[in-house]
């Protein structure tokens, strides 16, 4: 796991795009060893402008001025415990922010940054927080809803980087993040899933959102196409 950052620290993104009404999303890029991994954060406005920031990244100026001028930064979601590497310095920015994290992660997300809750209020009702089930609640995820239809957004549960080539392309396709098809990947099976019948129950509740439009993962592209269908095949796949 990358040591998480003590101060703001820039590594290479791009720009911030909506993606639907109230929604914006960025992917940056982590440098491993061996490989460059795909990071996604995601932002939530709310009704009220207010800002929740998912799975959050250390951004340059011009996006960070962007981002400020979309809402006010409230909410700081540290989906897992693998996913604080800038939770202390986004805290150290926007202090009035409340850092949320599920109730598996909380004590070690608390290690970096403190956590105020495992069960935000957003004061919006189109806007809900989970703590994903059957991952002994160490995942968790949103639901979101605009008129044009429902966004999930996940974390580590299901990876989609599309298939590279060397090195790069057998390490992805080793971990599970990356393939030709959306795919819950092996460490994210043994780092998180405690009980696969729960966790396929989940799976499978999301795939009946009627209006669901798109899944977002924090590895990987958006899931846009056949979501509800992808979703029951990735229950099937806990089978």
């Amino acid at each position: 796991m990358t040591t998480p950052h003590r101060h703001w620290k820039v590594l290479p993104h791009g720009k911030l795009k909506a993606i639907d009404d109230g929604i914006l999303t960025v992917v940056g890029e982590l440098r491993m060893p061996l490989m460059r991994l795909p990071r996604r954060m995601t932002v939530v406005r709310l009704h009220d402008s207010r800002l929740v920031v998912w799975s959050a990244i250390a951004l340059d100026d011009t996006e960070m001025a962007t981002l400020d001028a979309y809402g006010r930064p409230a909410f700081l979601v540290v989906p897992n415990a693998h996913h604080r590497l800038d939770a202390r310095a986004w805290k150290a920015r926007y202090p009035q922010m409340l850092v949320v994290a599920p109730p598996g992660a909380r004590a070690k997300v608390a290690k970096v940054v403190p956590v105020d809750t495992a069960a935000p209020d957003f004061g919006d009702t189109d806007v809900e927080f989970t703590s994903v089930r059957g991952t002994h609640e160490r995942e968790a995820a949103l639901v979101v809803r605009t008129p044009n239809g429902a966004t999930l957004v996940l974390n580590d549960l299901v990876g989609n980087i599309r298939r590279r080539s060397g090195i790069e392309g057998r390490l992805l396709g080793l971990t599970g993040f990356g393939g030709r098809t959306p795919r819950i990947p092996r460490v994210a099976k043994l780092a998180l899933v405690e009980d696969a019948d729960a966790l396929r129950g989940q799976l499978l509740q999301w795939a009946d959102i009627a209006s669901l439009q798109r899944i977002l993962v924090s590895h990987g592209e958006p899931i846009e196409t056949n979501v509800r269908q992808t979703l029951r095949d990735l229950a099937d796949s806990l089978a």
